[in-house]
């Protein structure tokens, strides 16, 4: 995409539309209620939540997308000073509520920005997107993946959203005497807190401007802020630390539990540093993948600090689930849209072998193709009677590089759209 015409979850830039995968800050540097550059897409969720976020926004700006739809944008062509048009579709992303994908097709190509999104196997809603997308793509494939690369990285591996709230939910069942206090973010985590309050039938606390998120989500009726009704506490992951733990705990009996798919180091005194402990990626298939890590983090809690219970819970995608992403769709090119992480490694650098390896990429070389250039290959080979060994080696050869060409030819045919350059989507 030509610079000047489109800029996502970018607000300095100077651009004609502007769009928000979601409202989490490090998303929103650069937005605030005096902002007014131009239309701003996002989805509904959003669109509903922007006024608590930015209270004094002229709401006017806001353009919400229907996800799953296609929407077509007529915009300025810089570089050839004629009108262009753009389609985009929102496809949700599985991080938080409102967070989507947003799908860019035009004159350029075909551009997928994933913004933050959890890809998991068992994940309906992922599916759902899996099969948006499917249905959005048909025969084209997408020239650049700007992918949440948060933890693109093999030693970053853990379980299904599911597992990890089970376990969250058997540290509060092993402390039947203690308060339980657990980090959130402002935006997130509601389903895991709807799966606490669930099975063990209790309220949450949570803070004022927390409920009222709650309220615009309509989930109001499992929380409240009214401390006496409930010993589970969700409060600021900024509030959340060893001292504060410490401090509760000379009042009555506390324990801490952090969320997160990131590894929480604590210095103890006179012991080694601990962390999660995360596993390196396996060979293994989805499914064997998800019960193994059910096992593995289900029936092994470990406790961090005498007060504090680290858990992998994340609302990224971990490196396996980034691995079925990209097989999937298969891009021409791939950059990450994480650039601070602790873990950061260029996307590349770990996905380069897997290129062009997916189900839609695979699907364009049919089989009755593929059985015509096979019988002409087989047909060159029955033509030589010869008996000479390393004749028939040189042919079966020939016949295999003429197959892989054929195969590559067609890959090229059906790849349709204009590549984008690096120079050209550097602010995208």
């Amino acid at each position: 995409m030509e610079r000047g015409m489109i800029s996502v979850d970018r607000w300095s830039e100077g651009s004609q539309v502007y769009f928000l995968t979601h409202l989490h800050a490090d998303h929103t540097v650069g937005l605030s209620p005096r902002w007014n550059k131009g239309p701003l897409f996002c989805s509904r969720i959003s669109a509903r939540l922007f006024h608590h976020k930015f209270p004094g926004f002229d709401t006017s700006l806001i353009r919400s997308l229907e996800i799953g739809q296609w929407h077509s944008l007529s915009l300025l062509s810089l570089s050839t000073n004629s009108q262009t048009t753009v389609q985009v579709m929102a496809i949700e992303a599985n991080h938080c509520p409102g967070a989507v994908m947003f799908l860019f097709r035009g004159a350029f190509g075909v551009t997928l920005y994933t913004g933050d999104f959890r890809w998991e196997v068992t994940s309906e809603i992922a599916q759902m997107g899996k099969t948006m997308l499917l249905n959005a793509l048909k025969n084209d494939k997408i020239d650049t993946l700007y992918i949440d690369n948060t933890y693109c990285n093999p030693s970053y591996s853990f379980p299904s959203r599911e597992v990890a709230a089970q376990q969250v939910v058997n540290i509060i069942d092993s402390y039947p005497e203690h308060d339980i206090i657990i980090g959130i973010d402002t935006l997130g985590k509601e389903d895991l807190l709807l799966y606490i309050s669930k099975m063990l039938k209790v309220k949450i606390w949570v803070w004022p401007e927390r409920l009222q998120t709650m309220h615009l989500l309509g989930l109001h009726d499992n929380f409240t802020t009214k401390t006496t009704l409930t010993r589970v506490r969700a409060v600021p992951r900024y509030s959340f630390s060893v001292e504060t733990l410490e401090a509760l705990n000379t009042m009555r009996p506390t324990i801490g539990i952090m969320p997160s798919g990131l590894p929480w180091k604590l210095k103890k005194v006179g012991s080694k540093d601990k962390s999660c402990g995360l596993s390196s990626l396996n060979k293994e298939t989805d499914n064997d993948l998800h019960m193994n890590m059910r096992n593995r983090y289900t029936n092994n809690i470990e406790k961090h600090h005498q007060y504090i219970y680290t858990v992998p819970y994340s609302d990224h995608s971990c490196f396996s689930e980034i691995v079925e992403f990209v097989k999937f769709l298969c891009p021409n090119n791939i950059k990450g849209i994480v650039s601070s992480s602790l873990s950061y490694v260029d996307p590349c650098y770990h996905l380069h072998n897997i290129y062009g390896t997916s189900s839609l990429c695979r699907k364009h070389v049919t089989k009755e193709e593929r059985a015509g250039v096979e019988g002409e290959c087989k047909a060159t080979l029955a033509c030589d009677g010869s008996d000479d060994v390393k004749l028939k080696r040189k042919r079966i050869k020939q016949y295999r590089l003429c197959v892989h060409k054929t195969r590559v030819s067609l890959l090229r045919r059906f790849n349709r759209g204009a590549k984008i350059t690096s120079e050209d989507c550097s602010d995208d």
